[in-house]
């Protein structure tokens, strides 16, 4: 039987503790990986372990000073090196651009683009080092066009987008690839809660709430976790190293 193909690699994922950060824990733990979960919410994240094969996981506000360093110290410490990051916590809050402030904007940048770059910083010595890395950012196909009140959201999502391309030009001969994974309206918690709040402040039912995130994919539906996740695990794996700098929109044809 062939190994597999992470078999000894190991990734760590932000936000891993549900939805499309749990879904791309499983799908690389399915691989051989040996998996770190990062995020706030340590029963949710050890749940999600107890579920995969070899997982460790611990509590971290990426967006506290040191906080984000000192936990992937304890990820090497005790599953080796960190092979894979798939920079995946991110927060998306709608306000009107007139309403947006400096605290709102600042809140959505520390998350979506601060904790990627610290993220990032802190694996890539080591990548470059060992001659091979993986660093996938998930950023949205708000990295690629926008959208009515997130602007803030959209503005940090082009700004992981541009860093992805910048690093990914830098490590293209130290066998490093470096990946944004650009998903469209995705079926998890946070659409979830944002089809309920529209149809609280609209009145609308909740199929005719969920109408407005599924009509700009020409699929007519969400964005499945495990599709995001399965983009996630390509790039990931032996045959993708010619895949970098790249944006790979996973949402039905909404961006082409």
């Amino acid at each position: 039987m062939a190994e597999p193909a992470l078999q000894g690699r190991h990734a760590l994922v932000t936000g891993g503790g549900t939805g499309i950060g749990a879904a791309i824990a499983q799908a690389l733990a399915e691989q051989g990986a040996r998996v770190t979960l990062l995020g706030r919410r340590l029963e949710v994240l050890q749940e999600q372990a107890r579920r995969l094969p070899r997982a460790q996981c611990a509590a971290c506000d990426l967006t506290v000073a040191g906080a984000l360093p000192a936990a992937f110290e304890m990820a090497a410490r005790d599953f080796g090196p960190i092979d894979i990051l798939v920079n995946n916590a991110g927060l998306v809050e709608t306000r009107p651009f007139h309403k947006t402030d400096a605290a709102h904007w600042s809140k959505t940048f520390a998350l979506n683009v601060d904790a990627v770059f610290a993220g990032m910083a802190q694996v890539y010595p080591g990548m470059r080092e060992r001659g091979w890395g993986r660093i996938v950012n998930i950023a949205s196909t708000a990295a690629l066009k926008g959208y009515a009140y997130v602007s803030a959201y959209c503005a940090a999502k082009h700004a992981v987008l541009g860093l992805t391309r910048a690093v990914a030009l830098e490590a293209a001969g130290c066998g490093v690839t470096v990946n944004a994974v650009c998903p469209g309206y995705t079926d998890t918690d946070i659409i979830g809660d944002a089809v309920k709040l529209l149809g609280d402040k609209t009145g609308r039912s909740a199929a005719q709430a969920l109408d407005e995130f599924t009509r700009v994919n020409p699929q007519g539906r969400l964005i499945q976790p495990r599709e995001v996740a399965n983009a996630v695990s390509w790039l990931c794996a032996p045959g993708s190293e010619a895949i970098t700098g790249q944006a790979i929109a996973v949402a039905g044809g909404e961006v082409m």
